[in-house]
């Protein structure tokens, strides 16, 4: 169902930190012309733990407006609260939503039977499609491999994102899951060698500046052709790493501002804009791949 490279997309606000509706739909078109396979519409990287409830709801509403049919979009829909999960979910049914996006809760240090339950209790109370999406690196909580093995039995729960970067589990899944179960890598820096061990494919921060690049690199990594897709990671190594010098989006709004791809950098409190001893250092990270 999902393959390729897929961008976790910011959302990008104008200079009082409302949503740009205009530059949102740039973006899309942007990612569309560049051959991107999917947008994750407020994930993570699109600063899902700053909106409200009602502008979550509208940006994902208006993704899929400006898709217009033309690529997948996959609407985060994750909480530390189960009730508020389920409600995420259940909202974008029936609505073109391609599946709902769900991190393992935060804060709350589940256990992994809690997990289990969570995610469980969403898919019983949804129809919509349901990507897992495990980054402990904010979470705490690791979702394990045993434990997405459970959850792979439920109907509707599909695959997983795994920004973990631990490249063993790519197998492990495969074993406990079975060949139909949607491994997508979450990791930049292990992206392409997560997709040489069997992956599917990237939700990629790097590809909401160098989509065109990511799109051709995992495409070449999905028909077998490693020397090629190499020699493009090669190039956006620095991406990969120096997009993540500060909490993301951070760097990655400040990036696709000087790349003038959106209007203002800026982002919601409590994130605040890319420290100016780093902001060099990104520059050089977009040189480097010939972005700037």
């Amino acid at each position: 169902m999902f393959s390729g490279s897929i961008v976790a997309l910011v959302t990008p606000m104008d200079d009082k930190g409302l949503v740009d509706f205009v530059a949102l739909k740039d973006l899309v078109d942007f990612h569309v012309h560049a051959g991107s396979c999917g947008i994750v519409s407020v994930g993570t990287t699109g600063e899902s733990a700053t909106l409200s409830v009602k502008e979550h709801v509208e940006i994902v509403h208006k993704t899929l407006e400006f898709a217009d049919g033309r690529i997948p979009v996959i609407a985060g829909t994750g909480s530390n609260a189960t009730h508020e999960a389920i409600s995420f979910s259940k909202m974008f049914e029936n609505t073109g939503v391609a599946a709902g996006l769900s991190v393992v809760p935060y804060y709350n240090k589940p256990s992994q039977e809690g997990l289990y339950q969570h995610f469980k209790a969403i898919s019983e109370s949804s129809e919509l499609p349901l990507l897992l999406y495990n980054v402990p690196g904010r979470t705490v909580t690791d979702l394990l491999p045993e434990t997405v093995a459970r959850l792979s039995e439920c109907e509707n729960i599909i695959g997983l994102k795994d920004a973990t970067g631990i490249l063993s589990r790519v197998d492990l899944h495969r074993e406990l899951c079975g060949e139909a179960f949607i491994l997508l890598s979450g990791d930049d820096l292990t992206g392409l060698d997560f997709v040489l061990r069997g992956g599917q494919g990237v939700i990629s921060v790097t590809n909401n500046v160098a989509p065109l690049q990511m799109a051709q690199m995992i495409q070449l990594a999905l028909r077998g052709e490693i020397e090629q897709a190499r020699a493009i990671n090669d190039k956006l190594l620095s991406l990969h790493r120096d997009l993540f010098v500060e909490a993301n989006p951070v760097p990655v709004k400040w990036a696709l501002h000087q790349m003038n791809r959106i209007k203002t950098g800026k982002l919601r409190l409590p994130l605040t804009t890319l420290n100016s001893a780093l902001q060099s250092k990104v520059k050089q990270a977009l040189m480097d791949a010939d972005l700037l």
